[in-house]
């Protein structure tokens, strides 16, 4: 046998069988060509022979991928989409999507990882398709309403909450709805837990949601969840129009649910319902009576006067909107409560907006993955299913649900899981960079056409305040950006008021008036940028120059605590002295202040003594008394609050 290494047996390179002392072979030269490029009679060359006569040296395999375009060219991304959905809703193979992710990401992947979904849309978008970004409950909604035919859909009963001020008798209306139920032997009742109950009229379902106030109608909102086919306003007859009442319209508005106004209260002898329809035309509500639109009814809780054509009225709005669902699909529900019970472990009350929810369900809510393990109705008697608009508890969640989130049956169990996995991912990147958008990120956003309208909240002392200001800030509104006012108020500055602005991405603008504790501490964990003024004309210009990009630096208060007034002293060549209780932080000598009557400002100066028993202080901290003389200012009395601050000057962020 002659040696590999012969001339009988000579290769280009040691290769099997080759003798491990063999000497390699010389370099290719011009007379001895490198024949590793030539291959074996039969093979695919590697290098394109006619793009190489031109000069072109590129792998077949590249111009290959550069050619390949999706064979859909309009797909849908939900979150948490894998290599291998992407490649199936593209209509190409998964090995050729994860060789494009190679070559044009560096990035090596499976079939089964799962990709974030700005990286997924940027390599549909390589293959030539357009791609409308969807969540996981969106699309499996939207693949069964293309399944569905008009023959499954039912009418369902309508879902109403009741809203208005807290004197004008909310919990009256509801107590008499339901008293007249039970008085007819009709299915109704109320249990505090369930926070909703049905009624029956004229043998038709109606539903009442029954929440804390428009605040929690506003959590839900902020969280995308559309639950309330209706809103009752209650107005009282002998009261009239108040700031809560102007609020809940707000909400309501906001929400585009169908308003009906009960002027309750109207077996009392200064009642006045002409005078409720006039203030609320003011506010945009015109009655049907007075050629409006708006469906107004005079009743009495208390004597149960016209509580029939209510929920006539509410059964005819229903009937207008035409609300469907189909039973037979899988549910479809909405969060409204969530407790954790030491017996039972999370339990969240939802209310089925479509499909029908049953014992041994699997669901995903949120970031919470479940198997139904009981239900209960609104009387807390165990059902086995519940359908369309039927409110009821829910056992078996592996943790607390937030309100306002959607549950929704599903079939697929590991794909559930795995996007339950990727939400709470994003979650925590979510809560590691949440922002809002602030005065200083205004004209940032606007360059980067993120912005087209700024939402404001207004809180003023005094209503001709707040009205001046809601005319002078919508006035300035250009082509690229509208002011647009979604609420204006009298008082302080109150959580309300930072929940409506964290649900509408907005901004609160306080008008000689200063935020509530509880509403600061809440601006700061939602990122809602309170702007505080004193004067109109700074206002305005604050808010010209943020639409211009030419913000100043910005002088910032620093907050340092606050005191209460317990009583007040008459002192020779000092004036008077306030003897103060430090409810929160530290007070410092020579530091600004402010001087709060009923959450109004009514001063702002220097503190010019401090002092601890006789001796003079340079700084009292929490839960310590003192006395405090304002320089300049003596109009000081008991139960008035001191709030200390320093100012600094912060360099706008654009």
């Amino acid at each position: 046998m002659p040696s590999p290494g012969g001339p009988g047996g000579a290769r280009p390179m040691r290769g099997r069988g080759m003798h491990p002392t063999a000497p390699l072979p010389e370099p290719p030269t011009a007379a001895t060509p490198d024949r590793r490029h030539q291959g074996k009679p039969g093979r695919k060359p590697a290098v394109d022979r006619e793009a190489e006569r031109e000069g072109k040296h590129q792998p077949m395999y590249r111009r290959q991928e550069a050619e390949v375009q999706a064979a859909n060219t309009e797909i849908t991304i939900s979150e948490g989409i894998t290599v291998k959905e992407l490649a199936e809703k593209l209509g190409l193979k998964a090995n050729v999507v994860i060789q494009r992710m190679l070559t044009r990401k560096k990035m090596f992947v499976t079939i089964n990882q799962t990709l974030d979904t700005k990286l997924a849309e940027e390599i549909a978008e390589g293959f030539g398709a357009l791609t409308n970004k969807v969540s996981y409950e969106e699309e499996t909604t939207q693949d069964v309403d293309l399944a569905e035919v008009a023959a499954d859909m039912v009418r369902r009963a309508p879902v109403v909450t009741v809203m208005g001020h807290v004197d004008h008798g909310k919990t009256s209306l509801l107590d008499a709805i339901r008293l007249a139920n039970v008085a007819d032997r009709e299915a109704g009742g109320i249990t505090q837990h369930i926070g909703a109950y049905q009624a029956i009229h004229n043998g038709q379902k109606i539903v009442f949601i029954d929440t804390p106030g428009h605040e929690a109608f506003t959590r839900m909102r902020a969280r995308g969840a559309k639950v309330t086919d209706i809103v009752i306003l209650v107005v009282a007859a002998d009261d009239g129009v108040m700031p809560q009442t102007r609020e809940a319209i707000d909400h309501a508005k906001a929400a585009g649910a169908p308003l009906i106004v009960a002027i309750n209260k109207i077996d009392k002898p200064d009642a006045q319902i002409d005078r409720i329809k006039q203030q609320l035309s003011d506010l945009g509500l015109l009655a049907e009576d007075w050629g409006g639109d708006t469906v107004m009814v005079p009743v009495s809780a208390k004597t149960k006067q016209n509580l029939d054509l209510l929920l006539e009225m509410v059964l005819l709005v229903a009937e207008m909107q035409n609300l469907k669902a189909n039973p037979a699909r899988p549910a479809l529900c909405t969060v409204l409560e969530a407790q954790l019970d030491r017996g039972r472990g999370p339990v969240a009350t939802v209310l089925v907006r479509n499909g029908t929810l049953r014992v041994g369900d699997f669901f995903i809510c949120g970031t919470v993955f479940g198997k139904v393990r009981a239900l209960f109705d609104d009387h807390g008697e165990p059902v086995r299913e519940a359908e369309p608009s039927t409110p009821v508890e829910v056992l078996g969640l592996e943790d607390m649900p937030e309100v306002g989130d959607t549950l929704q049956v599903v079939t697929d169990t590991a794909k559930a899981k795995q996007i339950v996995g990727y939400r709470e991912t994003r979650e925590r990147e979510q809560m590691m960079a949440k922002s809002r958008i602030t005065l200083e990120s205004l004209h940032q956003q606007l360059r980067e056409g993120e912005t087209k309208e700024l939402n404001v909240i207004i809180k003023a002392d005094v209503g001709g305040s707040a009205e001046v200001l809601t005319e002078t800030l919508q006035k300035l509104s250009t082509e690229k950006v509208k002011i647009r006012v979604i609420h204006a108020g009298v008082g302080a500055i109150r959580e309300n008021d930072v929940q409506l602005a964290a649900a509408s991405d907005g901004i609160v603008i306080g008008f000689n008036v200063r935020p509530e504790r509880s509403a600061a501490a809440l601006a700061e964990q939602e990122k809602v940028d309170l702007r505080l003024h004193t004067i109109i004309y700074d206002l305005t210009q604050e808010i010209r120059k943020a639409m211009a990009g030419l913000l100043e630096p910005v002088i910032r208060e620093v907050y340092l605590g606050r005191a209460e007034v317990r009583d007040t002293f008459r002192i020779t060549k000092v004036g008077t002295v306030a003897g103060c209780y430090v409810q929160d932080g530290l007070i410092k000598r020579g530091a600004d202040m402010r001087l709060l009557r009923d959450n109004i400002v009514i001063h702002t100066g220097k503190i010019e003594g401090l002092r601890r028993f006789k001796d003079d202080a340079s700084e009292v901290k929490q839960g310590f008394e003192c006395g405090i003389n304002i320089a300049h200012y003596n109009d000081v009395k008991p139960g008035d609050v001191i709030e200390a601050f320093t100012q600094e000057k912060i360099a706008a962020d654009l």
